[in-house]
């Protein structure tokens, strides 16, 4: 296996680890946010697309796919479309539903972008994963940003195991 796929594979997989949180999350509590948590599950699903597009665009250099994404003020999501600035990174999660895309589209604008990425990975170069790249603060191997997209996405796995006890749905295990 080459390191390209072993990154795609990857990326792919944390799509099946994290769908098994997102059972249960619909219309009705997708953008409920209990207390004394970060963000609900509209924004988490939404600001993990948009991480793993941008990390996808520096190796296939396509733009975010405009049936996904609006880029506006964070005031412009809609029940198809995310507002890049409502899911960016520091943005602050909102309980309008008018703002977010309906939850069965959150979870397919996320899978889109797992598969984008994915493919992005798969077809890079040698040269692309290697050339450096900025990661916030630092600069870092472009690779690398693939192991980072897996841990982001568990990261926010974890944030959706605590709003389901918060929410009361119950352990995914039972």
């Amino acid at each position: 296996m080459t390191r390209q796929q072993l990154l795609a594979a990857s990326i792919r997989e944390s799509r099946m680890l994290l769908m098994r949180y997102a059972k249960g999350f619909d219309d009705t509590n997708h953008v409920v946010q209990p207390p004394n948590l970060p963000n609900h599950f509209a924004w988490s699903m939404g600001h993990m697309a948009l991480t793993m597009h941008r990390i996808a665009e520096r190796l296939d250099g396509k733009p975010l796919p405009e049936a996904d994404f609006v880029k506006g003020d964070g005031g412009g999501g809609n029940a198809q479309q995310f507002d890049t600035e409502s899911v960016s990174m520091n943005s602050v999660p909102t309980s309008d539903s008018k703002l977010y895309p309906r939850a069965a589209q959150c979870t397919a604008i996320f899978s889109n972008a797992i598969d984008r990425c994915a493919a992005a990975f798969e077809a890079a170069t040698d040269v692309q994963l290697d050339a450096p790249t900025k990661w916030g603060q630092v600069e870092v191997p472009t690779w690398s940003t693939g192991v980072r997209m897996v841990f982001h996405n568990g990261l926010h796995t974890g944030q959706f195991a605590d709003l389901r006890r918060a929410l009361g749905m119950g352990s995914i295990f039972a």
